[in-house]
């Protein structure tokens, strides 16, 4: 018996320990999932084969010894940013690197938990922009509409989860990597507290702008991913407590103040919600009063944080960019951003993290007067294909904060955010609406996206075409 291919990890950890299904059947369906996938979604850099079916095989005679973890035998997905033993991390980008000689610490503990790696998603290159393209492996595409991209930097994890090909997968957030790609392709996406999930290798990734977070289709799933995956290397410079998301997502919110902020900060791009985004987000908002918290629209004193956030990410592309070997195989916009990241590293880049305790302060005096914040994840539903090509560094940035001028500055701040569908435009395309928490509010904002989630029910809804050869359209 193989399960849904759109169940997610409590289902595939259900029908695993019932002795419905063997873990062999879901990674070897996955796999082939993928590569009949490939040609029309495109969402894997590299698939793991027999080595994943050897695991799983593995997995499947654990199981029958009666052996219990979180995710023994469940097959998932880790972006192209996070080391697996065995495979390169290219990160996006064209060129050949050595493959990874042990796995970083969120895969060890994925696997820990008994989760078969079958591969690793797409990103564009280095992280840097909410599309998923590059000459390195062609364009990762939308589920919802195979013109569109599904944002990025995570768009690979997001395309995987919303076309059925994992029940879940790990992307990073560095200024809205996971929540963008999440927005756009219909999915829940957790960026986690600083420091929650390791990056290790890496101490303090992207001069502390990036965290790793999960995307599934349901809250409790996403919950169960962060819970496996969370904690500390002893090398890690942000070492945060516990948490328990799994049982946020079982527990009631209770009445919550909640400021609906429409405008973003300062990006000089006159960015506001496209009218089928807002009136999405406006019913989200009016569905959170319904369930009884207090809604009204507020404003997070932003300030300039826009000149913390360019030092600090443009000294981080370099940084990573200079790890490199071919750099003249890199995009002419990543260059651009090497050199800036070059000129602002240093003295400008310590002087911008330095800010940031007056940021929480300034920024988080509204936390004084409510208890989450709520805005739209994006200003704009998801490009079209192509829309970035060709661009300069400045007018990919530029087209970059108009659509998408929301997610970035909880990065600087390093604190908790949630994105949750919010919708569909009348053209079929996704689009989402993030909560976002002062520092260590992930188990609130689980809660709450778990309420609006019984009462929205959108994990319902899938991609309304055939996204494999030969498979069936869902009916809506």
């Amino acid at each position: 018996m193989s399960t849904d291919e759109f169940g997610g990890l409590a289902e595939h950890t259900r029908v695993l320990r019932g002795g419905h299904t063997s873990s062999e059947e879901l990674v070897s369906d996955a796999l082939q999932r993928i590569e009949a996938s490939q040609s029309t979604i495109n969402a894997f850099r590299w698939t793991r084969g027999e080595r994943a079916v050897e695991e799983a095989r593995d997995a499947d005679r654990r199981l029958a010894a009666g052996e219990r973890l979180p995710l023994l035998g469940v097959p998932v997905a880790v972006k192209d940013d996070t080391d697996v033993a065995g495979l390169p991390t290219l990160f996006g980008c064209s060129g050949e690197l050595a493959p990874a000689e042990r796995d970083g610490e969120a895969v060890r503990r994925l696997r820990a938990a008994g989760a078969v790696i079958v591969g690793k998603t797409n990103s564009c290159e280095l992280g840097q922009w909410p599309f998923t393209e590059g000459p390195a492996f062609g364009a990762t595409r939308n589920p919802w509409s195979t013109d569109h991209t599904p944002g990025g930097s995570s768009g690979g994890s997001a395309a995987a989860v919303a076309a059925g090909l994992v029940p879940a997968a790990l992307g990073s957030d560095g200024a809205g990597s996971v929540r963008i790609p999440a927005a756009w392709s219909h999915l829940v996406g957790i960026k986690p507290q600083r420091g929650r999930v390791s990056l290790h290798p890496y101490a303090d990734a992207f001069q502390g702008l990036a965290v790793n977070g999960p995307l599934a289709r349901t809250v409790a799933d996403a919950a169960l991913l962060l819970d496996v995956v969370q904690g500390p290397h002893a090398e890690d410079l942000h070492q945060p407590a516990a948490i328990d998301a799994s049982a946020a997502a079982r527990r009631d919110p209770g009445r919550l103040r909640i400021a609906l902020a429409w405008r973003p900060p300062l990006t000089l791009t006159r960015s506001m919600p496209h009218p089928e985004v807002r009136r999405g987000v406006t019913a989200l908002a009016e569905a959170l009063a319904r369930l009884g918290h207090h809604v009204e629209e507020a404003r997070p004193r932003y300030g300039l944080i826009g000149l913390a956030f360019v030092p600090r990410a443009t000294a981080g592309i370099a940084e990573v960019a200079a790890l490199h070997p071919e750099p003249a195989l890199l995009d002419p916009r990543t260059r651009t951003a090497m050199r800036h990241g070059r000129t602002l590293g240093g003295r400008v880049v310590r002087a911008a993290r330095a800010r940031e305790l007056r940021q929480h302060r300034r920024i988080g005096a509204i936390f004084d007067s409510y208890d989450v914040v709520l805005t739209p994840t994006t200003a704009a539903p998801p490009p079209r294909i192509g829309t970035f090509d060709g661009l300069s560094a400045w007018r990919t940035d530029a087209t970059m904060a108009a659509a998408c001028p929301y997610a970035w500055p909880w990065n600087v701040l390093g604190w908790p955010g949630v994105n949750v569908p919010a919708g569909l435009t009348a053209d079929g395309l996704p689009f989402g609406a993030q909560l976002l928490g002062p520092a260590g509010s992930e188990e609130r904002l689980i809660s709450l996206a778990a309420q609006l989630e019984a009462d929205l029910r959108w994990y319902e809804k899938r991609p309304p075409a055939p996204l494999i050869p030969g498979s069936v359209p869902v009916e809506q």
